[in-house]
């Protein structure tokens, strides 16, 4: 068995309104910083155990797609980090 470090960036889809990035931005652009198109998401980190790194990542995609994002509303991008023998 192995255990298996993931981060997932989730961030909202095209078109889907940010109300903290746009506030964000608009108070860089008064304090005359040359920004656009500010958004923000979330970075999870989570370790899951495994015989492989096909389960994991399945269990993984699993995992962020059931309880982690708002698939209407979110996109994700799961990355394995690291591997650790246990």
């Amino acid at each position: 068995m192995k255990k298996y470090i993931f981060e997932v960036l989730i961030t909202l889809k095209n078109g889907i309104l940010d109300p903290q990035g746009l506030a964000t931005q608009k108070v860089l652009k008064r304090m005359n910083y040359p920004i656009d198109n500010v958004k923000f998401g979330k970075l999870i980190t989570f370790e899951i155990d495994a015989e492989d790194i096909k389960k994991a990542e399945d269990l993984a995609n699993e995992i962020t797609y059931n309880s982690l994002i708002n698939p209407v509303l979110e996109n994700y991008e799961l990355k394995m980090l690291r591997e650790i023998e246990i």
